[in-house]
């Protein structure tokens, strides 16, 4: 028998991972559950497929071209205003990025299976001096620099926006 405390400790729980799911969506592409499962995960919350699931359903999300977005009445906020600027390497590697480690003068992306694409897009748009070049499979990212030290500056750069 659930006691009227667990009740509503479980009621203020599922209110504060409402709150991040709305936040999350309202400020960054969530492409799918599983990168909005990661995404809670970072926060704290550690939710099942069947939970994301309900959460979404309650939340009336939708989920269209540019990924989830919210209803109108639902969302944190005003309106964030989109730009046609690409996504940042942090929202990338936030989005798809799983693990990264350097090998000499080489640092190596591991993303979800899709994800190395837009990683290696984001390093190359963004220009950092010392990316000499990427290339990009299915889910592994190859990052050339020019030397050890810059290798070993790119992985802490990369390992710090994974972890946040």
């Amino acid at each position: 028998m659930r006691t009227a405390l667990s009740i509503l400790s479980q009621t203020a729980m599922k209110y504060q991972r409402h709150n991040a799911i709305r936040e999350l969506v309202a400020r960054s592409l969530v492409a799918n559950q599983d990168e909005l499962r990661r995404k809670l995960r970072r926060r704290g919350f550690e939710v099942t497929q069947a939970t994301l699931s309900r959460d979404i359903h309650e939340l009336r999300l939708t989920k269209g071209p540019g990924g989830y977005s919210l209803p109108a009445a639902n969302s944190a906020g005003p309106a964030v205003e989109e730009d046609d600027a690409p996504p940042s390497v942090a929202e990338v590697i936030e989005g798809f990025g799983l693990r990264v480690r350097q090998a000499m003068n080489q640092v190596i992306i591991g993303t979800v299976m899709g994800g190395a694409q837009p990683v290696a897009a984001a390093l190359d748009h963004e220009g950092w001096p010392d990316v000499v070049g990427t290339l990009a499979g299915d889910d592994t990212v190859l990052v050339i620099c020019p030397d050890t030290r810059r290798a070993s500056e790119v992985e802490a750069r990369l390992r710090t926006m994974l972890e946040s």
